[in-house]
This record gives structure tokens, C-alpha cells and sequence, in this order.
């Protein structure tokens, strides 16, 4: 019988096309570089910050990164051992396992999560001026339906807890600055396993430092989970303006990827 190839391509930008090759007696597994996301030109990266028509730094993007993944102590800035877990949550987090995470499930991420697909601020206005601000991801699924409200409004008393919380926005000068509270406790930081309480608090503050850079000074602040606030920062890259977000569903239970037991590693290459 003729082996059939079934590619499962992840994504056209960013990620690594999966060729996997059955046949009766076995199974193949080969990895084929598809390249990384496609950043504008190093020459373009220190220019001057796009303002909107208000004069507001465009923070529309589309971007790559800008948050944690794999380790959010690492990716944070911080040192191995710095991130002040209390003892219930290091513990928590060293038993689970990467496969397990939600996220690999097809569930929201959250935040500060940024998978390694592309993303965008979409900065709605109305007669009143900026109103609100959406955050997409490639991933849809990943994304879910996060919006920061950007029209004075505070946060409610009776928050149900979500995957995303409740956002509210604000300027400082050119920093978009984003408090969310109401998150639940059931996404993880990181595919490390990192832990959080339904009385996690987290402040963005998003500056375009130049054209083609966007930082995120993050602060985490959780005593149901963490012995003190934490101070993180994340960097997200401009991808290459003729690109835009695709549209890419993640099917319940996929069995693609981690999930299915197959990860890129070097025992498989």
C-alpha cells in the first residue's frame, strides 16, 4: 500500500508545518521548517511611532509576542527561582504536565499568554472618541473575545469570573495602561504549568518605543498565589505590514500537536 502524507499546517507565518506519514506498519513523523513570522525590515524597526488621527500612537500592529509561553519567570525578565510562588502553587506547578494545560485543549490562553501566531489591537472610536479596544489573535479560539473599555467606566462589584476578567483602559501620555480583574483560575501562565487565583490583578502598560517595537511593563498581582506583586516585561516585534491575521479554528479536543503526543523535539528529528 502507498503511504498517504497528511500535512497539518499550523499556520502560513510563524510556525512549522507538520508532515505525518502513516502506513500500516508504522508511523513517521518529519519536521519541515517553514520559517519564522515574516518581521518587517531591521532598517524600518527604529522608526517613528504611527499616531492615529487624535494623535494617539497607533498600537494596531499586527505583532508577534509580547508575553509569556513556555515560562512566564523566564520570559518575564526574571532569574530561575525569582518569581515568588507560595509554597501550595511552586508545588502545583512542578507536579502538572505540559500536555494537560488547557490551552493545548483548545481553551482561551489569557493573559500575559501570546502564542507564537500573530495578533493586533483593533482601537474602536465613536463620536465620544476612543471607546473601547479589541484584542485579537490568529488563533481565534486562543483569542477568544477579550475587549478593554476605554470610556471612564469602572470595574463592577459583582464580577462573575471569566477567562479574559473585566478591562478597563486609560492613557498615561503615550502608555496604554489596562487593568483587568475577574479573571477565573483555571488558565495557566505558561505551558510550565504556572498558577494563579481568582484573585489575580494584572496592570499592562503598553508603549510603542519606535516603529516597529512594543513593550509591555506587566505587573502580576495575586496574594492567593504569589507573596508580593511582580514586576514583568514583554517585547513584541512588528511582522511585515502586507500580512494580516488568517483565520484558524482550534476543533475541541484536538488531537493535533502536544496533544496527540507529538512534540518538536530532538528525538524526532
Amino acid at each position: 500500500m502507498v503511504s498517504k502524507p497528511l500535512v497539518v499546517p499550523l499556520t502560513v507565518v510563524g510556525m512549522t508545518l507538520l508532515l505525518l506519514v502513516h502506513s500500516d506498519a508504522q508511523q513517521q513523523i518529519k519536521i519541515i521548517p517553514a520559517g519564522n513570522t515574516p518581521l518587517i525590515p531591521a532598517n524600518l524597526v527604529n522608526g517613528p511611532v504611527p499616531r492615529m488621527h487624535d494623535g494617539r500612537p497607533d498600537m494596531t500592529g499586527p505583532w508577534q509576542g509580547g508575553g509569556s509561553n513556555a515560562d512566564i519567570e523566564r520570559e518575564g525578565g526574571l532569574k530561575p527561582g525569582e518569581l515568588p510562588l507560595l509554597p501550595w502553587a511552586k508545588a502545583l506547578r512542578d507536579k502538572r504536565l505540559e500536555r494537560d494545560e488547557p490551552y493545548v485543549a483548545c481553551l482561551p490562553m489569557s493573559v500575559p499568554r501570546m502564542n507564537p501566531f500573530p495578533w493586533k489591537f483593533v482601537m474602536g472610536y465613536t463620536a465620544r472618541g476612543l471607546s473601547f479596544i479589541y484584542v485579537l489573535h490568529e488563533l481565534g479560539d486562543a483569542g477568544a473575545h477579550r475587549v478593554v473599555y476605554m470610556d471612564g467606566r469602572k470595574h463592577p462589584d459583582d464580577l462573575l469570573p471569566t477567562w479574559w476578567g473585566h478591562s478597563i483602559g486609560r492613557w498615561d501620555r503615550d502608555t496604554l495602561v489596562v487593568d483587568t480583574v475577574g479573571y477565573n483560575d483555571i488558565f495557566w501562565f505558561d505551558s510550565r504549568g504556572t498558577p494563579h487565583t481568582e484573585q489575580l490583578h494584572t496592570t499592562e502598560r503598553w508603549t510603542r518605543v519606535n516603529y516597529g517595537t512594543l513593550v509591555d511593563d506587566f505587573t502580576l498581582d495575586d496574594p492567593g498565589a504569589f507573596s508580593r506583586p511582580v514586576q514583568l516585561k514583554f517585547t513584541a516585534q512588528l511582522i511585515r505590514q502586507d500580512l494580516d491575521l488568517m483565520e484558524f479554528i482550534c476543533n475541541e479536543n484536538n488531537q493535533a500537536g502536544i496533544a496527540g503526543g507529538f512534540k518538536l523535539n530532538n528525538e524526532q528529528r
